[in-house]
């Protein structure tokens, strides 16, 4: 039997029967995850700010060392908005208004919370909007 799998460092939340949903066990495992999670996104920053100041670039490859930095703030930027999304939901497992559907109000369920801890929508609101999304992406 293989061990369950972790993310960033945190084993999968286990139900027990009759649990509330949202109860302060299941509010302290996504806090855990949460700001595991934070840490790692941290950390890649900081080796990336290391390496970055580590090279020196010769004129033949200045070009390629330009796009790579290019493609590094990018990154950078994307995690600097991931931080916050994080942030903002840490602030809403202490507020008590984690878990639930922003759109309908219905829970979220615990394995999509797993999957996306910064989820805030329901696996079918998410749907519609994406197909919103595409819809007038489209047009």
């Amino acid at each position: 039997m293989s061990a369950p799998k972790t993310m960033y460092g945190v084993p999968p939340y286990e139900e027990t029967k009759g649990e509330e949903y949202m109860g302060e066990h299941m509010r302290r495992h996504f806090t855990k995850l949460l700001n595991a999670w934070k840490q790692e996104l941290m950390a890649s920053v900081d080796r990336a700010v290391q390496d970055q100041d580590a090279d020196s670039p010769d004129s033949a490859d200045r070009a390629a060392q330009e796009e790579e930095l290019a493609l590094e703030l990018r990154n950078r930027n994307r995690e600097r908005k991931l931080i916050m999304k994080i942030d903002k939901t840490l602030q809403k497992i202490r507020d008590e208004e984690y878990g639930r559907c922003e759109s309908c109000g219905i829970e979220i369920g615990v394995r999509r919370l797993e999957a996306r801890p910064t989820a805030d929508l329901c696996f079918d609101c998410k749907e519609i909007a994406e197909t919103k999304e595409q819809t007038v992406g489209k047009g």
